[in-house]
């Protein structure tokens, strides 16, 4: 087995971690090598958050994501969002997405209300 657990504090520390984790996959729980794999998770995910953190995604790359993972048109949108033109006002970001919109694309396609309602990119550049 490695050398004793230290902290993860480099990219060539983390690179190692990811390694040896994946050597260990899959060992029983409570035996000394998953133990060993748990303390790496545990330490490889506290080095991700301060390092790797990603951001929530963008409320209209949310909406374009999942019609692209669904083979959504614009006009299968009309029915969540409302006329043709307001769904494109809302893809082009010249119009907000209202509470009910909120509701509907989060009822009706599953995106997170938690990413519907953050601001825009446009919204956090003024």
């Amino acid at each position: 087995m490695a050398t004793d657990l230290k902290p993860v504090r480099s990219e060539a520390d983390y690179e190692a971690a990811l390694a040896e984790v994946e050597r260990l996959w899959g060992a029983k729980s409570g035996t000394p090598k998953g133990d060993r794999l748990d303390v790496l998770a545990t330490l490889i995910e506290v080095y991700e958050e301060k390092h790797h953190r990603m951001d929530p995604p963008d409320p209209i790359e949310a909406i374009k994501f999942r019609m692209e993972q669904q083979g959504l048109s614009r006009k299968d949108l009309e029915p969540i969002i409302g006329t043709r033109g307001r769904v494109a006002e809302v893809l082009n970001r010249r119009r907000g997405l209202s509470i009910e919109m909120i509701r509907n694309l989060h009822e009706q396609l599953g995106i997170s209300a938690e990413v519907l309602i953050r601001p825009t990119r446009q919204d956090e550049a003024a």
